[in-house]
């Protein structure tokens, strides 16, 4: 019931792009990670995470939920949500709730993991 809930939640989200929250592109958010000018925030299920990675350091979302506690105390920290790829929903929805909790500097990097890995870019097993 819990995934059915999260999956009606995702549809939303794919047609609704929160229109506070900027979209940045993979090289863009690994020159951020490089100086430690973000927080990376993955919004990808438990069998993405396993078969992809994550990016370093990334705070993992529960499987399918946002949790707010989960983010830093600092709502002016820069966070970077992502998911799976382009056709994924997930970062934005959590995204949208994190500008709806309070957080001030939001991006979505909308090619997800599969675009990062595609290009190359370091990732972290869990």
């Amino acid at each position: 019931m819990r995934r059915l809930a999260f999956a009606l939640i995702t549809l939303a989200a794919c047609s609704k792009k929160p229109t506070e929250v900027e979209i940045v592109t993979v090289d863009q958010v690994d020159t951020a990670l490089a100086r430690h000018d973000c927080q990376p925030v993955d919004a990808n299920g438990d069998v993405t995470r396993k078969r992809m990675g994550v990016l370093p350091g990334a705070v993992l979302l529960p499987d399918g939920e946002f949790d707010a506690a989960k983010l830093p105390s600092d709502h002016d920290t820069p966070l970077v949500f992502y998911c799976a790829n382009t056709e994924c929903g997930s970062s934005h929805f959590a995204a949208e709730a994190a500008v709806t909790a309070g957080y001030t500097h939001v991006q979505v990097m909308p090619a997800g993991i599969a675009g990062w890995v595609k290009a190359g870019k370091k990732t972290q097993s869990i």
